[in-house]
């Protein structure tokens, strides 16, 4: 059997391949998502899913066998005849709309993997046809990525769109704001932002900085854990990386608070170091829910240099219309006095 390795595709971010993802549904073609470990590729799926208000199926071929997807064979004694019945992650009802995803398609054996040519192209496996609502994705792991990866079948890669995705901070950030992510965390990988996917194949650390990882990291951080508990933890998720995350946490932890700026922010002290200062913007980008904060913020934001301020008015806007900032007279004044920055 040919294969081939589907990984010359143009490299894009989450936030395009979210972009893309309802063309491919509404043109119900297969697609497959390839990416590093961690990435967020089953994420972006949910999250188009959750979007769009479609169930998401989540199969994991890497646990089944060739037989799994077409069914159990059942005879059909009056008839005389073998019928197979459909297992029950397949959809069956014809009113419902969603995306049946096949995770970890590429750690499936060959012979799994080759089950799901016909439901990837023609929608059906034997007399099951997929519902008129669903579309088929599929998402795997690359070969450098010291996982389980096998080639695919060149019968299956040709019947799929292909989209590789790779970590972007750009992406990230907004999604972690929106999450709940601390803004230590954030504000660390905007200072080092190489450890927001940071994988050596040479290593032999079993720990290592994904925007999957980082999740787990930022849950340990807020324990508020002594040194000798929480520096073990973080290492555990995030490897090497846990030293500088640590001592970027304590010098956090040392900067004005938002309610001492909130209180005086003409006069509140302005951190000397450029990673307390990007930290600080952060800091309030995050904490700023309302209008009214934002104006106080941004008093405060505009005794630093300008690519401070635009960071924190980046973030700002990411908000949209949870805080319409657009529509402020200080939003305008800042604008116009920063007409050289592109927003």
């Amino acid at each position: 059997m040919s294969t081939i390795q589907a990984g010359n595709a143009a490299t894009i971010t989450p936030s395009h391949c979210l972009r893309l993802l309802p063309t491919l549904y509404k043109l119900r073609r297969s697609f497959f998502l390839k990416g590093p470990v961690g990435v967020g590729k089953s994420s972006i799926v949910a999250q188009f899913c959750t979007a769009n208000k479609l169930e998401m199926r989540d199969v994991r071929l890497s646990q089944m066998d060739p037989t799994d997807i077409k069914g159990f064979p059942s005879p059909d004694a009056a008839k005389n005849l073998m019928r197979w019945l459909p297992p029950d992650f397949l959809p069956t009802d014809k009113k419902s709309k969603g995306v049946l995803f096949l995770d970890e398609l590429t750690s499936a054996p060959t012979a799994v993997q080759a089950s799901a040519y016909q439901l990837m192209l023609d929608r059906k496996v034997g007399s099951y046809i997929l519902p008129p609502g669903w579309s088929v994705g599929a998402a795997g792991n690359r070969e450098i990525d010291r996982s389980i990866v096998n080639r695919q079948p060149a019968a299956l890669a040709n019947r799929m769109i292909h989209l590789n995705i790779d970590a972007s901070l750009e992406c990230w950030v907004p999604w972690a704001m929106a999450n709940g992510i601390t803004p230590t965390t954030v504000a660390y990988l905007r200072f080092e932002e190489k450890n927001l996917h940071n994988f050596d194949p040479q290593s032999a650390e079993a720990a290592f900085p994904t925007p999957r990882s980082w999740v787990f990291a930022d849950e340990v951080m807020r324990e508020g854990l002594p040194p000798v508990d929480a520096i073990p933890l973080l290492r555990g998720a995030v490897g090497p990386a846990a030293t500088n995350y640590w001592a970027f946490a304590q010098m956090m932890a040392e900067l004005p608070t938002r309610d001492e700026i909130a209180m005086d922010p003409e006069h509140a002290p302005i951190p000397e170091k450029p990673d307390a200062r990007l930290a600080t913007a952060t800091m309030l980008s995050m904490a700023a829910k309302d209008v009214s904060a934002f104006k106080t913020f941004l008093t405060y934001m505009q005794r630093m240099n300008q690519e401070m301020q635009v960071i924190f008015m980046r973030d700002m806007l990411a908000k949209g219309t949870d805080v319409p900032v657009k529509t402020t007279p200080e939003f305008t004044k800042w604008a116009v006095a920063n007409s050289d920055v592109m927003l």
